[in-house]
């Protein structure tokens, strides 16, 4: 649906338009908090190590092959 929404040709038009409907405060709290949603949407994958990188089918990072966990090197 993203795609075909109508682009504004005047955009600050369109932004006094809101400020008159709905208030500057409101307005930017709306703006503010589309974009918190917009950031917490994208995942991340760059701090996943290696072994959950393999679990769901992700090649191996350069960076994390050398990656230890003392935790699980038990030695007997």
């Amino acid at each position: 649906m993203r795609e075909a929404q109508f682009l504004v040709d005047n955009p600050a038009a369109a932004i006094d338009e809101l400020f008159r409907k709905f208030g500057v405060w409101k307005t930017a709290q709306a703006l503010l908090l589309a974009a918190w949603r917009r950031r917490q949407t994208q995942n991340h994958i760059s701090h996943l190590p290696n072994r959950m990188r393999r679990d769901i089918g992700l090649p191996e990072s350069e960076d994390m092959l050398d990656v230890r966990f003392p935790m699980w090197d038990v030695r007997l």
